[in-house]
């Protein structure tokens, strides 16, 4: 089982720059809700309640003023200051004092993810006793990405980075479920030529022992990398879009902790309280009246 998640949230977020040279990516809003509100939201549906958010040094309180320890959600919410981007797998070895010796799911903290089936199939992830798994989603353009070539198994049988020769058009999302081998495996790693450590190594660790398994992102779902201006931009339209059609709203940390019955109709008013006079404060009424 998986117990334990870490959202990565640190680097220096350069394609948004200058937004970005005061506040950190992940505190910036996708439509009425800051981005990181989102991995959490994932890691919270697949009923992960020991999280840990790596952040950039000298960015930490203003991460907790909006999410201070996770008492107002019914779950352990713990931060460590990252000095610099080293690349994916280092979450891991920063981490491995969390992590201890369970199981642990990784997001990136720029990462949208929404679909119907989306809770089943991370509750499914969540399962996960040995190796580990991955989250694939079909793309247009599979040269632009890490790509993963599976059998009918939903074992993986390749991958490629950024392949310049088609072999899959399935995208490996920034959504990765590891047993414990996971720290053992980053510390084994060595820099790529662009200086970091790639998660593309570490997955190939487990590829090498027949233990990579995939989940799709089914048709209907959507994963959106919030990397860029254009795509941050893009996610809040989507966001905003689906809300005022619809009438629920996406990665609600309260909603899910309250399904959930971590919480009840008392931190409920307590988040009311806290967000002030506002549409997200008027949801939470509704969802406790």
């Amino acid at each position: 089982m998986i117990k334990k998640g870490i959202i990565l949230a640190g680097g220096m977020g350069t394609r948004m720059s200058p937004l970005t040279k005061a506040v950190n990516k992940q505190l910036l809003p996708i439509y009425d809700k800051p981005l990181i509100f989102y991995p959490l939201s994932i890691l919270l549906l697949a009923k992960i309640k020991d999280i840990l958010i790596i952040v950039n040094k000298g960015q930490l309180d203003q991460y907790k003023k909006i999410i201070p320890n996770g008492n107002n959600l019914g779950v352990n919410i713990s931060y460590l200051e990252q000095e610099s981007p080293k690349g994916l797998p280092d979450a891991f070895i920063l981490g491995k004092d969390f992590i201890g010796k369970d199981n642990v799911a990784l997001i990136l903290g720029d990462n949208f993810f929404y679909g119907q089936n989306l809770s089943k199939m991370l509750l499914n992830c969540s399962k996960l006793n040995e190796g580990a798994k991955v989250i694939l989603h079909k793309v247009p353009n599979p040269e632009l990405f890490g790509v993963a070539k599976i059998n009918n198994l939903k074992k993986i049988t390749s991958i490629k980075e950024k392949p310049k020769k088609f072999i899959s058009d399935f995208a490996i999302t920034g959504l990765y479920f590891f047993d414990n081998k996971v720290v053992k495996y980053a510390k084994q790693l060595r820099p790529s030529k662009r200086g970091e450590l790639e998660i593309t190594d570490l997955l190939k660790k487990y590829l090498s022992t027949s233990k990579l398994k995939a989940e799709q992102l089914g048709r209907g779902g959507a994963w959106l990398d919030t990397g860029s201006i254009e795509d941050f931009y893009k996610t809040s339209l989507f966001v905003s879009a689906i809300e005022n059609r619809q009438g629920f709203k996406i990665a609600c940390i309260e909603e899910i902790a309250y399904l959930n019955k971590w919480i009840g109709k008392k931190e409920m008013l307590k988040a009311i309280k806290f967000y002030g006079n506002c549409e997200y404060s008027n949801y939470l009424r509704k969802l406790i009246s």
